[in-house]
């Protein structure tokens, strides 16, 4: 059998790879902050959330000994088919759900659903496991109020980059709950799943101050509720990878979606060409193609056919 990378990239028409092609080449590579003074800064300085219309309603969700604000937003159109628990990224210590409002205001009405973006607490000021127990209440609170509240008892979840990671681990909680079924499938955009920098992946981001900042005080990061690369990945949800090929982490999502597939799970992986991580929110038409392709995946999950 032959294996090459170009093998699992998404179809994508070539003037989109050729634009992308020449907007990377002259943006700069960005990166993250490198310590507690940078990252107080960067988050001073990080512009006030856009509002959607209509807004998100706030409200705080509580399970397992956990309260953690959420955000809900409903179609415009009418009452939803299905709901969306979204988990942001911003590497465990920066964003929050709020900067998602409209991005997600869009995927509410364009699949006609309710989506739930979680407002977990951040690091370092609280490090893990703090986010996944956050998490992991979200989804029990939804899993209790989608019937009556959203006409589903199966929603979906997903998150971008430290998101995915989460929401990664947030299944494999309601796994061992027997509850990760009642999921219909998992989107996870460019996640890192290796935080103990054992695997040649997980090296590669080895000196970033995100993990110092979560994780810093793990003696064992292969802990699968830090690394799910680690973990027992059986008895998951359909889940969708997605991921670009110029990606820091392009080696940890094939490992991981070798993993899951090894597990028995249903996998979807799909690489973009000339993509960095991040490439969903940056203005190319790839990135377009990618919201699609996702959006179609999710369709296919909550509201059916």
């Amino acid at each position: 059998m032959r294996f090459a990378l170009e093998a699992l990239f998404a179809e994508v028409p070539a003037e989109q790879v050729a634009e992308a092609r020449a907007f990377y080449r002259t943006r700069p590579a960005g990166r993250g902050p490198a310590s507690w003074e940078e990252l107080r800064e960067v988050r001073a300085k990080r512009p006030a959330p856009r509002a959607a219309q209509p807004p998100a309603v706030e409200e705080t969700a509580e399970a397992a000994g956990v309260r953690v604000p959420v955000r809900i937003l409903m179609p415009s159109g009418g009452p939803p088919r299905g709901v969306y628990l979204d988990i942001h990224g911003g590497g465990f210590y920066l964003d929050s759900a709020a900067h998602g409002d409209v991005r997600n205001r869009e995927l509410a009405d364009a699949l006609g659903v309710a989506v739930v973006s979680v407002d977990y607490r951040l690091a370092p000021e609280h490090p893990w496991p703090a986010a996944p127990d956050d998490c992991e209440a979200a989804a029990l609170w939804l899993l209790g109020e989608a019937g009556a509240r959203f006409g589903t008892s199966r929603p979906a979840i997903g998150g971008t980059s430290a998101g995915a990671t989460l929401a990664l681990t947030t299944l494999l909680r309601l796994r061992d709950r027997g509850a990760a079924d009642r999921f219909t499938g998992a989107a996870l955009r460019f996640g890192t799943y290796d935080l103990s920098a054992r695997t040649p992946a997980g090296r590669r981001i080895a000196d970033e101050y995100f993990l110092r900042a979560y994780a810093g005080h793990v003696a064992d990061r292969t802990v699968p509720d830090l690394s799910p690369l680690y973990g027992d990945l059986g008895g998951l949800p359909p889940t969708l990878l997605v991921v670009g090929a110029e990606d820091v982490l392009l080696e940890d999502n094939l490992a991981l979606a070798a993993r899951l597939s090894a597990a028995g799970n249903d996998v979807d992986l799909r690489v973009y060409p000339e993509a960095p991580h991040g490439f969903t929110a940056h203005p190319t038409a790839l990135a377009a193609t990618a919201l699609d392709d996702i959006a179609s995946w999710l369709r296919d999950r909550i509201t059916g056919p």
